[in-house]
């Protein structure tokens, strides 16, 4: 089954997803209705049927992201259930490595992951993540030091990386 119910975050309300290997999709859900989208793919995908129901990833989420909100937690632990492209997985699974409080540009990101010369992909592969918060993409900022794109918002990515103690409050 593919379990799905809403939370409310200080940042607005996000929709949650989980299969019984993990969580799978936390997306803001004024962003758009893609998150709908993805949600309806996996359960055809999977052929798992869609129930508006908690299971205990979905309860351990709420916890860890309850803790990460009022600065009792930095790195999350969940389990994880990722629906992509082995390249985008690999590009999350990096994601999942930065410290919280840092951030790293695409430029470098690329560099870690030993591909350069598709800085351009990687960049695509974060906008493509369906785990906001949890796999950090909103740590990855222009080589300028720039804010640049974040699915649920600018607005939200100032306030993530301020929240994180990245950005002073009057930056930006």
């Amino acid at each position: 089954m593919i379990f799905v119910s809403n939370i409310n975050t200080p940042i607005g309300e996000m929709q949650i997803a989980s299969t019984t290997q993990g969580i799978c999709m936390l997306e803001f859900t004024d962003a758009n209705n893609k998150h709908e989208l993805f949600i309806k793919k996996i359960s055809v995908e999977s052929k798992q049927p869609i129930v508006f129901e908690k299971n205990e990833h979905i309860h351990l989420a709420e916890m860890e992201l309850e803790n990460y909100f009022n600065k009792n937690l930095q790195q999350f632990s969940l389990p994880l259930h990722l629906f992509g492209t082995p390249f985008q997985k690999d590009v999350w699974m990096h994601l999942q490595q930065i410290p919280f409080a840092k951030v790293i540009s695409y430029k470098q990101q690329a560099i870690q992951m030993q591909n350069i010369l598709g800085i351009r992909a990687i960049a695509s592969a974060n906008g493509k993540n369906k785990i906001a918060i949890i796999i950090p993409c909103h740590r990855v900022i222009g080589s300028n030091g720039s804010l640049t794109g974040y699915a649920g918002g600018m607005w939200r990515k100032k306030w993530l990386l301020q929240h994180e103690g990245i950005l002073e409050k009057n930056l930006l």
